[in-house]
């Protein structure tokens, strides 16, 4: 499950984790989803396995199950858990072992892991009971590592998606704003810190940062608008407007454009007991 992306807000904006009808609204379109958002560097994924005390992983929120495979083809074993039941069957069919729960309140009956991870949904889990929960499977010095794909496109670019959204969707404010890199996405890394630090079972959190560039053409980025948060809810009239309007910025901007990725990870290792031992 994603982050909203170009022309929305940072899920900074408010607690998404007290949305969760916005968290499940990103099954509507597996194929779709699985297609389009972009991976994740793969100096991230080794350096996050390399951190971990051993292979054995827990993907929370694994929706179609990107970040999964990328971690699978690291040499790790992967569980996945999603609150969407089609998302995780979707990562099911791509190989991918998935549960379906939230994960404050999935059963893991019994198991423990070496890492757990979350790509793109950790704002969807409440930061002090999704850590809390992370504590209680993972194994002395076992990591959790959250982390997000913030993207960038050109400054005139991004101002020109801002203003279609402006235009389209007036009266929601959540989607006026660019795509701003990872200093839009400040205050949800900080309350995944803070959350993992209330908890009192891990060492101060770490931020490390990866970054890569992708290409698109004007049908590569619209085949992936419709996967933004919130953006499946849409009357199909108002979403076939933003499209048009986001194709036309691109066309004036040459057809083509780069977006800057940088893969923001908020990452700590759990204590060597668990809470209450």
């Amino acid at each position: 499950m994603p982050t909203p992306s170009s022309g929305s807000a940072s899920p900074c904006d408010q607690e998404p984790h007290r949305h969760r009808q916005l968290a499940e609204s990103f099954g509507a379109d597996p194929d779709r989803y699985d297609r389009t958002r972009p991976r994740y560097p793969e100096a991230m994924v080794g350096r996050i396995a390399a951190a971990s005390p051993g292979p054995d992983l827990l993907d929370v929120g694994c929706g179609t199950g990107i970040a999964a495979r990328q971690f699978h083809a690291a040499g790790c074993r992967v569980l996945g858990v999603d609150v969407d039941a089609r998302m995780a069957g979707w990562a099911r069919r791509s190989g991918i072992e998935a549960e379906v729960a939230a994960f404050e309140t999935w059963d893991p009956a019994g198991r423990t892991f070496d890492a757990v991870i979350a790509g793109q949904t950790w704002h969807w889990v409440d930061p002090v009971a999704g850590a809390s929960k992370a504590a209680q499977v993972l194994r002395p010095g076992g990591r959790l590592a959250v982390f997000w794909n913030a993207g960038q496109p050109p400054p005139g670019l991004a101002a020109a998606f801002s203003a279609v959204y402006r235009r389209v969707l007036p009266d929601a404010p959540l989607f006026h704003r660019t795509m701003t890199g990872p200093d839009g996405h400040s205050t949800v890394l900080a309350r995944a810190a803070d959350g993992i630090r209330q908890t009192g079972a891990f060492g101060d959190p770490q931020r490390w940062r990866f970054h890569r560039q992708q290409s698109y053409t004007r049908d590569e980025w619209l085949d992936q608008v419709p996967t933004f948060g919130g953006h499946s809810r849409f009357p199909p009239a108002t979403l076939a407007r933003l499209l048009a309007g986001l194709g036309a910025a691109v066309d004036t901007a040459g057809g083509a454009f780069t977006v800057r990725y940088t893969a923001v990870v908020i990452t700590a290792a759990r204590a060597g007991t668990r809470p209450g031992e």
